[in-house]
This record gives structure tokens, C-alpha cells and sequence, in this order.
């Protein structure tokens, strides 16, 4: 019998940590930036390699659309668990609250490291004859990287708007079973190509759209653009239906090889005429070009994204301490971050180390600050409360049952 159905009850185990992993793919993926042949960063580096931008397409392709399928399905289960009042104050301790808090942490951080490489740059001393900042408004706000919590926030508030009335007229379930039969139905090799469709249509509308970025994030602004909203959002319901029907999670462990073949082959393809490893910065412009590779990109996204659900069910369904510390870890880390690797990015400019070196210093180093920092300041204090929903005592209270008789 297949893990994921072994335990219908029980926590997957699988999918927490692979939500954990896309979060610390993030790492790698804003490292990555530094050492693409083509430069797109302000914090590029001389020492380059095609294989940098296998990893960041790699990475890029399916990490998002994981991260928001596991996201709509523990949405689901935690309505359950709590109900709409207990949802909706949790996710606004844990979703809007990081957000709109550690935002003005964060994003001066980032704007230090830019004074400090302009200052690098400007013989020691800061410039002052730059532009001025673009005025802050609603179309330019700079949300960076947390984008993604915004877009959380507007998922969840669709999905409860559209649940309220529904549920009120569904008493007797003939919605639902529509519903259910409608996952059934969905989920298959076929899925990939069903849920790349919508998507594949949103990005061939996209003006400007530069295939090797894939799904243009929405990093500026509190409206996000279509794409954005249709693949993620895709994704999310996706995970909101199989949240229903947990036995359809098997049925995609099983297919893994074929997601597995089709994400490799649909993904190499895009890759190829998204311009490959040493990409120009010209947007798509010939019609049938554009078609064939919204569709062909489109199709890789929920191939490789479910290829990464598949594989997790399978082979990390079981416990495991250290995963789980590092999937509780993962939200704080991918918050905190990005200035972390732009701080270091800008160390190893001159350092002499190949472009693999200075990936894995900036990876690691990253990693090792953010782990401390979690476990000093965040997992036994009131943040880590805040941003996982429990506080973890700096030690745990012996069982009395294995206490010595006094």
C-alpha cells in the first residue's frame, strides 16, 4: 500500500518537508543570480557559468507552484481543524502579521547593501547624485521577496469568500461530491496539461513576457499581475481539492515516473527556446514562437511540480527529526534571507574561488547564519510562536513516569 495512504489521519510528513525545501531552494535560487553569464543582478559577478542558469530555471520552474499546491491543501485542513474564526486569526498571525511586520526589517537591510556596494563602487564614500526614489504607491510598493505572503493572504480570502456561500447552499453535498469527482477526474498524467492550460493562456497574453524568468513574480505592487495569480492560484486549488480527497494523494505517488519524464522533457524543451544557458534579455515577440513556448513552459511548471509532490509522498513520507526542524526553520530563513546573500554576494566579489565556490560559500554561509539565528532568536521565543504557531521551550520537561522515586 502506498505511504500516503497508509495514515489518512496522520501528518504528511512528505509534503511539510517538501514546503520547507521550496522555501530553502529560495537560498540557492537568489545565490544563483550572482553567477549567470548573463547579467540581470546588481551584485554580478565576474566569475560565471552556463551551469548557474540551469540551476536558477531549474529551480524556478516548479518551486512557486509546489510551494502554493502544499499551501492550498494545509489551508484546507486547518479550516477544518479550526474553523473560519480560528483560520482567519491564525493566518493573520502567520501570514500577515510576518509580512507587514518584518517587512520594515527586511527591506532596509536590502537598501543597506546597495548603499554599501554603491559605496564599494564610489571609491569608499556614498553618492550623492543618484535618482531619487520612485514615490511608494500601490502599483510600485516594493514587497521584494515576501510577495508571496501577499498572494497567500488574497488566495485565502478568496477561498473563504467563495466557501461561505456555497457551503450554505450545499447542506446536503451534492457540491461537494461534484467536486470530488472533479479531482478525480483531474489528477492523472493528463494533469499537467489541464492546469498548464490557463496558464499557458496567461502567458502568452503577458506583454514583454522573457520566458526564462518563467511566472513573473509579482515582487512590486499590491496587485498582482495574471499570471502570477492564475499559476499560483491554480496550483492552490489544486491543493484546496486534494485536501478533500487525501486518497487521490496516492494515486500521484504512484505516477511519479511519468511526471518525473514529462517535467524532464517539457522542461529541457522550454529551457532550449527560452534561449538556454546564456539567455538574452529580449522579450518573445514572434506569435507562434511565443504560443509554442507558453504552452510548452506551461505544461513543464505542473509537470515538475507535481514530479516534486510525487517524490515526496514516496521516498519522505516517514518522520524525521532533522526534517522537520529545517521545514519549521524554512519560513524564517527564506524571510530573512535575501539581503544575507546579496551581504555576501558583494564579500566574494574579489575573493579567488571559481563561480561553484563562491555559490556554495554564499549557500552555506547563508544557511549557517540563518540556522543560528532561527535557534537563538526565533524557536524558543515568541517569534517562533508567531511564525509556526508554537513556541518550542528552550527544554523540554522530563516525563514524571521516568523520573526517579523521591
Amino acid at each position: 500500500m502506498s505511504s500516503s495512504e497508509t495514515e489518512p489521519s496522520g501528518r504528511l510528513h512528505g509534503l511539510d518537508a517538501l514546503r520547507g525545501g521550496a522555501l530553502l531552494l529560495g537560498v540557492v535560487l537568489h545565490a544563483s543570480l550572482g553567477y549567470l553569464p548573463t547579467p540581470i543582478w546588481p551584485f554580478a559577478d565576474e566569475q560565471t557559468s552556463p551551469w548557474a542558469t540551469v540551476i536558477f530555471f531549474a529551480i524556478h520552474l516548479f518551486r512557486m507552484t509546489t510551494f502554493f499546491l502544499i499551501a492550498g491543501l494545509f489551508a484546507h485542513l486547518l479550516l477544518e481543524r479550526r474553523g473560519t474564526w480560528g483560520f482567519i486569526r491564525d493566518r493573520l498571525g502567520r501570514i500577515a502579521s510576518p509580512l507587514f511586520g518584518l517587512w520594515w526589517v527586511v527591506f532596509p537591510a536590502i537598501i543597506g547593501v546597495f548603499i554599501w556596494k554603491a559605496a564599494i563602487d564610489n571609491g569608499g564614500s556614498i553618492p550623492t547624485n543618484g535618482p531619487p526614489p520612485p514615490p511608494l504607491t500601490l502599483e510600485t510598493f516594493p514587497l521584494t521577496h515576501l510577495w508571496f505572503l501577499w498572494v497567500l493572504l488574497i488566495l485565502y480570502s478568496a477561498f473563504l469568500l467563495l466557501r461561505a456561500p456555497l457551503a450554505g447552499m450545499d447542506r446536503d453535498g451534492p457540491v461537494g461530491r461534484l467536486v470530488d469527482r472533479a479531482a478525480g477526474a483531474l489528477v492523472g498524467p493528463w494533469t499537467p496539461a489541464v492546469l498548464g492550460a490557463p496558464l499557458a493562456l496567461a502567458l502568452w497574453l503577458t506583454p514583454n513576457w522573457m520566458a526564462i524568468f518563467g511566472i513573473p513574480t509579482p515582487d512590486y505592487g499590491f496587485v498582482p499581475n495574471a499570471a502570477a495569480l492564475t499559476g499560483f492560484g491554480s496550483a492552490f486549488t489544486l491543493g484546496l481539492m486534494l485536501a478533500r480527497r487525501r486518497d487521490l494523494l496516492g494515486r500521484i505517488e504512484r505516477l511519479w515516473p511519468v511526471f518525473c519524464v514529462t517535467a524532464l522533457g517539457t522542461g529541457s524543451g522550454a529551457f532550449v527556446l527560452s534561449g538556454g544557458a546564456v539567455f538574452t534579455l529580449e522579450p518573445i515577440t514572434e506569435p507562434s514562437l511565443k504560443i509554442a513556448l507558453a504552452c510548452l513552459y506551461a505544461v513543464a511548471v505542473f509537470a515538475s511540480t507535481m514530479a516534486a509532490i510525487a517524490l515526496s509522498l514516496r521516498f519522505m513520507s516517514g518522520y524525521s527529526a532533522v526534517r522537520r526542524y529545517l521545514a519549521d526553520a524554512s519560513y524564517w530563513i527564506y524571510i530573512i534571507h535575501l539581503p544575507l546573500v546579496m551581504a555576501a554576494q558583494v564579500l566574494l566579489l574579489d575573493a579567488p574561488l571559481p563561480w561553484w565556490g563562491k555559490l556554495a560559500a554564499v549557500t552555506i554561509g547563508v544557511m549557517a547564519v540563518s540556522l543560528i539565528s532561527y535557534e537563538l532568536l526565533v524557536r524558543h521565543t515568541f517569534l517562533g510562536k508567531g511564525l509556526n504557531g508554537r513556541r518550542i521551550p528552550w527544554r523540554r520537561p522530563r516525563d514524571p513516569a521516568l523520573s526517579p522515586a523521591e
